[in-house]
């Protein structure tokens, strides 16, 4: 289904309607694709050393409880069952006649109910876990191709979310620099990814950004994504990047804000502008294939302005601290427009040199040991410039 078509239109506006006039509904269904399956999963260690396995039968009685209005069972503290995330069966169309195809309506509002679904039964094992002291270890899905990097530095963490966000559990990876390698000036990346990935995507990337910058780099995974809890939303992800920012700045930058670098690929730009354009003390931010608004990717038209997201091109042009875009000429899911036209809209002292990649588009900057160093060595200026 495309959301261009006049089916899908009129799809979303019977799903706004229904949902009460919620925008957010709308936006969320338009916008966020967690990947399924997952690319990494948490390992849930008990407090005496045992790895609680997954168990889809376990899983599913907690959410029959959840349907039923039971509620999760009541746990002592420092005990817990097994009953980790159920992937959700997604509805089946393969083989269906034309007549029995769902309709773009019944597929969006399907979609919707399965991530409310996915989140209750997420509340439940994750709520059990922090009453038993179950902490985590990263596992990451074997089709990864890994770089070298030191096991000792990874910490893998659920941190307690947002109120706004029904204080579901953000699933966060911290690269840490050793402390022989930390300085008065050792910056944190603060890593707001793209759409269709997640954290275990993502690792690869941030192994090298940490050596090769010398910093921190933190990467979350947002409501409803991976091993996160919730629900993929836009208020969400601003509770998310707050939630995190606010740990960071506490456990990781040794409360210093001006050490703290956003960094928001393509969706992960708003998160991102909205938290630059509101904490006035962060070092810096960096736009990797940014949009201006959500709705103007899909169309310039404003005629569904009352549906769009991530106003980046208003928020940008609050920010109080130095901004690098970097875009693709070629990409062709955020037309390089946006990009120059984010960069045009920072306040002209907070404006750093752009990076216009000629031959790449929206996902492949960084391919290739060329475009690689060359994408290190100007973040490595950037980053530089801030000290100076």
């Amino acid at each position: 289904m495309c959301c261009c078509c006049p089916p899908a239109i009129s799809a979303l506006f019977c799903l706004w309607a229904k949902s009460g006039c919620r925008k957010s509904t709308v936006a969320s269904t338009l916008t966020f694709f967690p990947p399924e399956p997952s690319l990494y999963k948490f390992e849930r260690i008990t407090k005496d050393g045992r790895v609680l396995e997954d168990d889809e039968d376990a899983t599913s009685k907690e959410y029959r409880k959840v349907q039923s209005g039971e509620g999760a069972a009541t746990e002592e503290t420092g005990s817990i069952e097994e009953s980790p995330t159920t992937h959700l069966p997604e509805a089946e169309t393969k083989g269906q006649t034309q007549e029995q195809m769902k309709s773009p309506m019944e597929q969006l509002t399907e979609q919707a109910e399965e991530r409310r679904k996915r989140s209750k039964v997420r509340k439940v094992r994750d709520e059990k876990d922090v009453a038993a002291g179950v902490t985590y270890r990263l596992a990451l899905d074997n089709r990864l191709v890994l770089p070298p990097h030191d096991q000792n530095s990874i910490e893998a963490i659920k941190i307690p979310g947002h109120p706004k966000s029904d204080g579901a559990l953000i699933a966060t990876l911290i690269y840490r620099l050793p402390d022989s390698q930390v300085t008065e000036n050792t910056k944190t990346i603060i890593y707001s990814h793209g759409n269709a990935t997640d954290i275990g995507a993502m690792f690869p990337i941030q192994v090298i950004l940490a050596l090769s910058l010398k910093c921190h780099v933190v990467v979350y995974d947002y409501s409803g994504y991976g091993e996160s809890g919730g629900v993929p939303d836009e208020n969400n992800t601003y509770a998310d990047i707050q939630t995190v920012y606010q740990y960071a700045l506490e456990k990781v930058a040794n409360k210093k804000p001006g050490n703290i670098i956003l960094y928001g690929q393509s969706v992960g730009s708003g998160p991102c502008c909205f938290l630059a354009s509101k904490e006035e003390q962060i070092g810096g931010m960096i736009l990797h294939s940014p949009f201006t608004s959500g709705m103007r990717v899909l169309t310039p038209s404003r005629a569904l302005a009352c549906l769009d997201i991530y106003p980046n091109i208003d928020r940008v042009k609050h920010v109080n601290c130095p901004v690098m875009v970097i875009h693709g000429v070629l990409d062709q899911e955020v037309d390089i427009s946006h990009g120059r036209d984010m960069h045009e809209a920072v306040p002209e002292e907070f404006r750093r040199d752009p990076w216009w990649v000629p031959d790449r588009g929206h996902n492949d900057i960084t391919e290739g040991r060329g475009k690689l160093a060359e994408y290190l060595q100007r973040l490595r200026a950037f980053l530089r410039g801030l000290d100076e």
